[in-house]
This record gives C-alpha cells, sequence and structure tokens, in this order.
C-alpha cells in the first residue's frame, strides 16, 4: 500500500512486452504450466464453499516466512514459484505478463512480472480479482526502525494469502463470467529519503497492465474488477473507498450489500478513505470499473510490526467469503457500451 494518499496523476511505465498468448489464454499472458480447467457443466452449487480460516492464515505465514518480497528479488522469485505450484495443483492456469523498469536507486533495469491466473479462461465475459503482491524495500513509517526488516504480512501477503485459499473454490463453483487473479509487481517499489521525499514511482504493475489491456485488447473483456489491500488485519473495518465510489460505485455497493445480506459487519457502509492503490490505473487508463477493498486503518502500516501476529485467518475468510457469494450471485451487469 502507497505511503501517501494524493499523487500526481499515474505515468505510463516504460518498458516491454515480454509475452504472448497460448490459445486458451488471454492474449497478453504468458503460459506457466498446463492443467485441466473444468468445463461448464462440472461446477457444484448445492452446497456453499467453507473457506478455512487455518488453512488462510497459513498461506499468509508460509509467504512471511519467505521474507522480504520486494520486486526484482531472490524473495520475490520463490514467492512466485509458490503461488504458481499452488494456483496449477488447483487447476488454475498461470502466466506472466512481464517487463523491464528502471530502478529507483540505480536506474538500472528490473525485471518486473505481474502473475495471472485464469479460471474458466473460455469465458469472454471476465472478472478482474487483483492484489499487489510486493512489498516495500523498508518499514519507512516506522519511528524506530525505517530502515529494518519488512515482511508485510498485511500490506502484500493478505491479498495472496486470499486468493491462494480461493482458489480451493474456482473449479467448484457455478460462475456466470470467467475470472482471473491478478498479482501485481511493484506495487510499492519506493525509496524514501531521509528527507521524506520519494524515489521511485507507484503502481508499475497495474499501470502497465492496464495500458496493455487498453493498447493491446485482448480478446476477453474485463466487466469489472476488485481489488483487495490490507484484509488481513484483526480488527478488520472496510469502509467504502471513496475512489471506487467515484470511478465504480456500482461495484462498490453491490459489494457492500451482499456483504450486509450475509451479516458481514467488518463491510461498514459509509465512506471514509481516500486512497489511491492499483485500481487507479484500472479505472483511469483501462476503463475497468474497479473497486478497493482496503481496511487503512491499520496501525502497523508500513513498520516492522506488519507481522502474522498483528493479523487474522477469520479476516481473510470473511472476505473471501463476500467474495464468492458476490462473483456467483450479485457481480452487477455489464455497462451498456460493452
Amino acid at each position: 500500500m502507497p505511503s501517501m494518499l494524493h499523487l500526481p496523476s499515474i505515468p505510463r511505465v516504460a518498458g516491454r512486452a515480454a509475452l504472448f498468448a497460448a490459445s486458451f489464454l488471454p492474449a497478453f499472458f504468458l503460459p506457466a504450466g498446463t492443467s485441466a480447467v473444468r468445463s461448464a457443466g462440472a461446477a457444484e452449487p448445492e452446497a456453499a464453499p467453507r473457506l478455512e480460516a487455518g488453512r488462510a492464515f497459513g498461506y499468509l505465514t508460509r509467504i512471511c516466512n519467505i521474507g522480504p518480497r520486494v520486486s526484482g528479488t531472490t524473495g520475490m522469485t520463490r514467492q512466485q514459484r509458490m503461488i504458481q505450484q499452488h494456483m496449477s495443483d488447483l487447476g488454475g492456469k498461470v502466466g506472466y505478463q512481464s517487463f523491464d523498469a528502471p530502478h529507483p536507486l540505480t536506474g538500472r533495469p528490473v525485471r518486473l512480472d505481474n502473475m495471472v491466473v485464469t479460471w474458466n479462461p473460455e469465458a469472454k465475459q471476465r472478472v478482474l480479482l487483483a492484489c499487489h503482491y510486493d512489498t516495500r524495500p523498508f518499514p519507512d513509517q516506522d519511528p524506530r526502525n525505517p530502515r529494518g526488516r519488512f515482511i508485510g504480512a498485511n500490506d502484500g501477503a493478505s491479498g495472496v494469502a486470499l486468493f491462494m485459499e480461493l482458489a480451493h473454490h474456482m473449479r467448484k463453483i457455478d460462475l456466470p463470467y470467467g475470472v482471473d487473479f491478478v498479482f501485481f509487481d511493484a506495487e510499492e517499489l519506493i525509496y524514501v529519503e531521509n528527507d521524506g521525499s520519494t524515489r521511485g514511482e507507484y503502481f508499475l504493475g497495474s499501470t502497465y497492465f492496464a495500458n496493455e489491456y487498453k493498447n493491446n485488447p485482448p480478446p476477453h473483456k474485463y466487466v469489472c474488477g476488485v481489488l483487495v489491500d490490507m484484509i488481513a488485519d484483526k480488527r478488520l473495518e472496510l469502509y467504502m473507498e471513496k475512489y471506487s465510489l467515484k470511478y465504480a460505485p456500482e461495484v462498490t455497493r453491490s459489494l457492500w450489500k451482499t456483504a450486509e445480506r450475509m451479516s458481514v459487519e467488518e463491510f461498514i457502509p459509509r465512506e471514509k478513505h481516500e486512497v489511491r492503490d492499483d485500481h487507479i490505473p484500472l479505472n483511469e487508463i483501462a476503463d475497468i470499473p474497479t473497486c478497493d477493498i482496503i481496511d487503512f486503518d491499520y496501525p502497523d502500516w508500513h513498520t516492522t510490526q506488519d507481522v502474522p501476529a498483528r493479523c487474522s485467518g477469520e479476516s481473510l475468510v470473511k472476505v473471501g467469503r463476500v467474495l464468492l457469494e458476490w462473483l456467483q450471485h450479485d457481480v452487477p451487469a455489464p455497462r451498456s457500451d460493452e
């Protein structure tokens, strides 16, 4: 999650596309392995999915055990291998969208990789579920140790852990749309100087993804999107984020209505924070109406205390339950221009 709420307009990322599609994947994804994908008649809708809090928290812990997962580092590579194996084993089609960007400190090219996990790849109308999976280089909001070791349990690992848990159910539920999990790289490859100034650009992965979707349209269309960020806080409070209401009001309100129907009280139907996050380029560049589900009241944000002990598997499962119910029953109809 970025360290400031108001930033200049998001620049386009210089880089080069490195990938081409396989016939069964959306056009700008490179396959990273093969596995069976469910047919239209293989759904098992009679029982509600049972997400497991202990298992979800276990995934969060495994991710954090890797250590820092800064873009372009071995920690990120280890995480990518873990995600790829997990998603492939559960029937997802895994691909990468790779590009280069200059490192904020050295200017040298850094290879960045958005990961895309595709479910029901034949569907031409799709829903995008996204998170970022990089960690900030340092815990620069920690007054005692701003150059310490940043693990990013909530801010980075929580979205990945949630998607790893959701993956157990994606081939078992009947969905009216195809679904893509997208893990954005370099959401916050940012270095804070001693005077408080920053070096680097936010949202490199999501900006590249949005530009590719706009300039090299794939054969599918995203009906809408949901970004999750910092959703494992033990004291979870999810207010409606203001940019989400501005750009994707139907998506946002439908999610909170789903939570209300399910009596998930952590979704609070009031607007509160204005957060520039990975949903901004998806809305402004790609024109994909995308909501940000984010708990921006997390007290350990960008500190050395953002560790698994401050997180909860129950919080992850509550968000996951709402998302699965919403995907099956409450996704807003495509806009008339689609």
